[in-house]
C-alpha cells in the first residue's frame, strides 16, 4: 500500500483591485494556490471583481472563501475603527453573504471565512470581537470554516460556535514573540525574499515552527499556509513556496473540498 502523501492549503488574500484601481499579477497567484479569500467590496474588491474572481478561481478548481473586513477602501482596512461587536458581527455577515450571493451566479460556493487586515489582528487577541465574527459566520451559514490565526482567540470562538476552525499561518509577514503578527509600521513586518519564505513554508509545514522577529521560536500548527496577494512579488512568492514544498514531497491540496466541474 502507498504512503499517503503529506499536503497543505495554500491561500492568497486576492479580488482586492477596485473601480480603476487593479492590482497586477492576481491572476498568476490565483493559478497557483489551493484558497482564494475573496475581498467582499468593504476594504477592497467591488461586485465586478467578486464576480471575476470567483468566476476565475472555479475554472481552476480553487476553493472560494469570503474575505471580509473593516469598511476602510481608504485605508485598505489595516486601520483599526474601533468596531463594536454588534457593528463587527453585521459587517461580517453582510460581506459574507454578498460574496455568497456572487458565488452563487458562477454555480460556486463559499467554504470559509477568514477576516482581513486590521480586523483579523483584533480577533487574533480581543475574545469579543472572535465571538462577534463566529456568531456571524455561523447566523449566514453554520457549515462554513473559520480561517484564523493558528493560536489565536478567533480559533476558540469557532469552536465554541460550533464551526470547523482551521489553523493558518504566514510565511510572508513576521511574528512577534507571542504568536501575534508583527505590525507592518515596524521593520522587518513584510518578507519578500523568495527563497526565505519558501524555507519558511517548509520549516512551518514539516516542523511546525516558525522564528520570530525577537529569535525566539514558535511552535504552530497549521492547516494553510497564506502570502499576501497584494504583495509587489505575491506571484513569485508563491511559486518559490510552491516549488519548495513540493520538492520535498509535500502536496498542495484545499482543505475544504473544491466545487464540482
Amino acid at each position: 500500500m502507498l504512503a499517503r502523501v503529506p499536503t497543505i492549503d495554500l491561500n492568497a488574500d486576492l479580488g482586492e483591485s477596485f473601480g480603476r484601481w487593479t492590482i497586477p499579477g492576481e491572476r498568476d497567484v490565483l493559478a497557483l494556490v489551493s484558497s482564494a479569500s475573496i475581498a467582499c467590496g468593504a476594504h477592497a474588491g467591488d461586485p465586478g471583481v467578486m464576480r471575476a474572481t470567483v468566476r476565475a478561481a472555479r475554472a481552476r478548481g480553487v476553493v472560494v472563501g469570503a474575505h471580509p473586513g473593516y469598511p476602510d477602501l481608504q485605508g485598505f482596512g489595516r486601520r483599526e475603527l474601533g468596531l463594536d461587536a454588534d457593528e463587527i458581527a453585521a459587517q461580517v455577515a453582510a460581506q459574507t453573504g454578498a460574496l455568497t450571493g456572487i458565488a452563487r451566479l458562477e454555480g460556486a460556493t463559499v467554504r470559509y471565512v477568514k477576516p482581513h487586515g486590521a480586523l483579523y489582528n483584533r480577533a487574533a487577541r480581543d475574545a469579543a470581537a472572535a465571538r462577534a465574527i463566529a456568531s456571524a459566520i455561523r447566523g449566514v451559514d453554520a457549515s462554513l470554516a473559520m480561517l484564523a490565526l493558528a493560536g489565536s482567540a478567533m480559533l476558540e470562538a469557532a469552536a465554541e460556535a460550533g464551526l470547523r476552525a482551521v489553523r493558518e499561518a504566514f510565511v510572508d509577514r513576521a511574528y512577534r514573540g507571542d504568536g501575534t503578527l508583527l505590525p507592518r509600521s515596524e521593520p522587518g513586518a513584510v518578507l519578500d525574499d523568495p527563497a526565505r519564505v519558501a524555507e519558511r513554508a517548509l520549516r512551518l509545514v514539516e516542523d511546525g515552527r516558525v522564528e520570530a522577529a525577537d529569535g525566539s521560536v514558535l511552535r504552530l500548527r497549521a492547516d494553510s499556509l497564506c502570502v499576501h496577494g497584494d504583495s509587489p512579488d505575491a506571484a513569485r512568492l508563491v511559486a518559490a513556496v510552491r516549488e519548495r514544498l513540493e520538492r520535498a514531497g509535500i502536496g498542495i491540496a484545499p482543505f475544504a473540498a473544491p466545487d464540482p466541474w
